[in-house]
């Protein structure tokens, strides 16, 4: 019934996750990606990719792949794999709208014996409640009779070079016993660490918003700590190179969490959980303590500076670095904006310096006008590294320091430079 080698695969989101995915099956299996928007189409056809995921000579490689804007191009394939973003909305719930969109466009092509795989980040159960009714309402067909689904959740870590799609093991499934095993024997052909398959597609959802939970959890636990032990006086790194000399302590460390996964994907759970009655009190405690490190590193900063005598009001802040983690362009959910906001909300002068960042972006998701050269010496009365880009640390703390005043605030959130040549960190 199913096929592996007479299969065409059409790949829905060419993003972050989506591409190198697509990739990976073009160089074995006729596959055809898709995206809405006309300008990532087009500079994938010119063979570059603006996320920098995939190198040009790797986007060579897939020789059997093709780029469109057009879904009813994607009508002739057998196996579809959606990769859209989940975000949340601005009151912290799951925003589906992508999937639910990309759900009814799929329905408009699906045809009997299908396969439709979904990765993007959701709750259990939201593929069968939400995703699947779209497709039979706008098809007409019958699920698990005339069409079928999988679900493999994506486990991509943006600007991370040695952990990529193919030796990151992944979890499959199946929404009948033939379909999990089809769905696993199909990603077996590009993943080379190999498969899990789980018992069935609920199982496999949870599996996956909880890995990005877990990892939320403990990192609010380092945070509060380092607020604790900075009202004490001592230095939270040395306090967890101590602790870390145990052979089982885990080597946690405090900062912002932001991203489209782990400072998203708990408000996922605890949107299920309530919405079944269960009030989720460790989860949204953890969620509560990272979204307000930001703006706890604001206020430390305008502290120091009130100690030195420099008013706040009118200050000028150089914030290095905007994008969620070191080393990637991505944008989505950073929380660095979290620490302008609050400058702002002091009437600070505020200059946001990231090398990594696409100024149009920029402006396009936060309505920031980032500078793009580097930054002037002797100009800020404050300097916030916030994000570990290599640039940065090639930089040095003697060159970043040059950048303030005599009497300048340096603080490092990212433990980049030696904690004496700083006056704050986490």
């Amino acid at each position: 019934m199913f096929n592996i080698d007479n299969c065409k695969i059409g790949i829905i989101g060419l993003g972050y996750v989506g591409l190198p995915l697509a990739i990976e099956f073009g160089k074995q299996l006729p596959t055809i990606g898709f995206d809405i928007k006309g300008e990532r189409v087009a500079e994938l056809k010119a063979g570059r990719d603006s996320t920098l995921e995939v190198e040009p000579e790797e986007l060579a490689q897939a020789t059997h792949i093709s780029y469109t804007d057009t879904i009813e191009e994607l009508a002739e394939c057998d196996v579809y794999i959606v990769t859209v973003p989940t975000p949340i909305d601005s009151f912290k719930r799951p925003d589906l709208t992508p999937l639910e969109k990309a759900s009814e466009a799929l329905g408009k092509i699906v045809n009997k014996g299908d396969v439709v795989i979904y990765e993007s980040t959701v709750y259990p159960g939201a593929t069968e409640e939400v995703c699947i009714p779209l497709i039979e309402a706008v098809s007409g067909l019958t699920y698990n009779k005339d069409f079928f689904a999988g679900y493999s959740p994506e486990r991509i870590n943006p600007g991370d070079k040695e952990h990529r799609v193919t030796n990151i093991l992944k979890v499959t499934s199946g929404s009948t016993p033939e379909v999990a095993d089809f769905v696993d024997n199909l990603y077996r052909r590009v993943i080379i660490a190999g498969t899990h398959k789980a018992s069935s597609i609920r199982v496999a959802e949870a599996a996956k918003v909880i890995e990005n939970t877990q990892r939320d959890v403990n990192i609010a636990l380092v945070n509060e700590l380092a607020l604790i032990f900075n009202r004490l006086g001592i230095d939270t790194e040395e306090v967890l190179e101590a602790a870390g000399t145990k052979w089982n302590f885990l080597p946690f460390r405090p900062g912002l969490v932001g991203g489209h996964c782990i400072g998203v994907d708990p408000y996922y759970l605890t949107h299920k959980a309530q919405e079944i009655g269960y009030h989720p009190d460790m989860i949204l405690a953890g969620r509560r303590i990272n979204d307000g490190m930001g703006a706890y590193v604001a206020e430390c900063t305008v502290k120091l500076l009130t100690r030195r005598r420099i008013h706040v009001a009118g200050a000028k802040i150089l914030v290095l670095g905007l994008t969620f983690k070191e080393d990637c362009p991505d944008l989505r959910n950073t929380r660095v904006i979290d620490i302008i906001d609050e400058f702002k909300n002091y009437h600070a002068e505020i200059d946001v310096y990231d090398p990594w960042v696409d100024p149009d972006e920029a402006r396009q998701e936060y309505g920031l006008t980032i500078i793009q050269d580097q930054p002037p010496a002797a100009h800020y009365d404050a300097i916030i590294l916030a994000v570990g880009h290599r640039q940065f640390r090639e930089m040095g703390v003697d060159k970043i320091r040059a950048l303030g005043k005599e009497k300048s605030v340096l603080f490092d959130v990212k433990y980049v430079l030696p904690k004496d040549r700083v006056d704050a960190r986490l």
